[in-house]
């Protein structure tokens, strides 16, 4: 007998640069609390088109519907890991890079206003056994990492995630994308108004770009971690329209 496939959506979280997969935590248990199954699995933070295949290949592994949620370069991630997914049936931007196709995370941040973030990163080298990696990776200095990542988490939380930050090679921010997942997916969008690492004037418009229900939430880069509950209200709502019953028109809510 044929396992009945799942109607409700499984949720997928896929971080950013500069944290990992604990950086969901909150997020995670929201929406187990809520009846729905997570997934959060490592992204390499190597190089794009390698970071989208790892995703794609759990996504493939999942029975029914998908929603991927991206939180910074995780944004870039499953705009292109979702292209050839008919299974993933919404995308969820938190802070996110949607990238168009050709484009790389460096032509959006060099497109607007500098951020914090561009003054306060280090690079290291790494050794001769990660050819792939061949210039390094980039970290955000400890000193600076409260004020440009999270100014709004107590001081005891901006100083683990300053020491357990995971480093990006550079050349995931050179990756050119692919087709958009997100010009035939619905799409939802939460801007942070105070994000200091990719401008929100940045983020409203690849919100707007991709026709986004917008959420517009007063908090830092890491409001995944400041503001699970409003990340989760607009997670919750994706998957409540889906499938395909994503609204065309974009719409924008504040919290």
């Amino acid at each position: 007998m044929r396992k009945p496939t799942p109607t409700t959506p499984t949720i997928v979280l896929v971080h950013g640069a500069f944290t990992g997969a604990s950086s969901w935590a909150a997020i995670t248990s929201l929406l187990q609390f809520a009846g729905l199954t997570v997934h959060a699995p490592a992204n390499p933070l190597r190089d794009l088109e390698q970071d989208a295949a790892c995703l794609r290949s759990v996504v493939s592994r999942i029975n029914g519907p998908v929603v991927l949620v991206g939180h910074g370069y995780g944004g870039a991630v499953i705009t292109q890991a979702a292209t050839d997914a008919d299974h993933v049936v919404a995308l969820c931007y938190v802070a996110a890079f949607g990238l168009d196709h050709g484009e790389c995370v460096l032509d959006i941040t060099r497109r607007f206003a500098p951020m914090p973030v561009s003054g306060a990163t280090v690079a290291a080298s790494l050794p001769t056994r990660f050819p792939t990696v061949s210039d390094g990776e980039l970290y955000i200095r400890k000193d600076r990492f409260p004020q440009v990542y999270a100014v709004d988490l107590p001081p005891h939380i901006q100083d683990v995630l300053s020491v357990t930050q995971r480093p990006i090679a550079q050349s995931a921010l050179t990756g050119r994308s692919g087709a958009p997942a997100w010009a035939f997916k619905p799409s939802w969008y939460a801007i942070a108004t105070a994000d200091q690492v990719l401008n929100p004037t940045a983020q409203r418009f690849m919100a707007q770009r991709m026709a986004a229900t917008e959420y517009v939430l007063d908090g830092s880069h890491a409001v995944v971690l400041s503001q699970p509950g409003a990340v989760v209200a607009m997670i919750r709502e994706a998957a409540s329209q889906c499938p395909g019953r994503g609204d065309a028109e974009g719409r924008s809510q504040t919290v």
